[in-house]
């Protein structure tokens, strides 16, 4: 009997031990990817792209706002004197030059959102892939993503803070 006992607690020793070398092996590392993201000369040519196509939206949609305020002041001014016939023609005449505007500020939002997929998505997919790169070339077995809040605690000491390394595999400082 003591020495199934002994036997058994031997096991559990080295089970134990085992475990624990495993656990040993782990390697957890994480990285803000949006500060890699960001730290990409691709990232500011993208932005100071998609800010120059804003501008150039905006300031068409200005004008078109301006020549609508023009059109609606005119027509206030001259709404008394003109017939029924008259008016009702520049009152449609506002009416789809105000559909023109609405749809023009439509149209610019979209094509916003279609130039920012565009222009951001292939720096997106080249930071991740740097991102797993790292991850397979070093042994990490997860690289968490602080940017994204998808972790609450994690300990410095016990985590490798991959930035370096995915910025290197980019060529970056």
């Amino acid at each position: 009997m003591k020495r199934f006992i002994g036997l058994t607690a031997l096991f559990f020793i080295f089970s134990f031990l085992g475990q624990q070398a495993i656990a040993q092996s782990f390697k957890f590392g994480h990285i803000n990817r949006n500060e890699l993201i960001q730290a990409m000369p691709e990232f500011d040519s993208a932005r100071a792209n998609l800010e120059k196509l804003n501008t150039e939206l905006s300031n068409a949609m200005e004008l078109l706002q301006v020549e609508y305020n023009n059109k609606a002041e005119a027509y206030l001014k001259e709404s008394k004197s003109l017939t029924d016939l008259v008016r009702q023609t520049k009152e449609q005449e506002l009416q789809d030059y105000q559909k023109r505007l609405t749809d023009f500020q439509t149209n610019a939002q979209t094509q916003l959102q279609e130039k920012q997929v565009a222009l951001f998505t292939p720096i997106t997919e080249k930071a991740d892939k740097a991102i797993k790169d790292v991850g397979k070339e070093n042994g990490f077995i997860y690289i968490f993503d602080l940017s994204q809040n998808q972790v609450i605690y994690y300990d410095e000491a016990k985590s490798t803070n991959v930035m370096a390394l995915a910025k290197g595999k980019l060529g970056l400082k």
